[in-house]
């Protein structure tokens, strides 16, 4: 095994560690319902639905605001 003739330093090695912190973007398929983006394998959160049926009932955007 070869011999290293210099120690590497910690600032080259924690960026080349840091280089593999990226986020990835969300992945979206469209809901066959309702046709709006959702996760895959996510209940749909505009319908409620995950394969094909009701699983959930959906959120009114309204509900628990008091309007004057």
């Amino acid at each position: 095994m070869a011999n290293l003739k210099w120690k590497t330093p910690r600032s080259k090695t924690r960026s080349r560690r840091a280089a593999n912190w990226k986020l990835n973007p969300v992945t979206a398929v469209a809901c066959p319902q309702c046709h709006q983006p959702k996760r895959p394998h996510f209940v749909c959160e505009n319908c409620g639905a995950y394969d094909g049926r009701q699983v959930v009932e959906p959120r009114d955007e309204h509900a628990g605001h008091k309007h004057a």
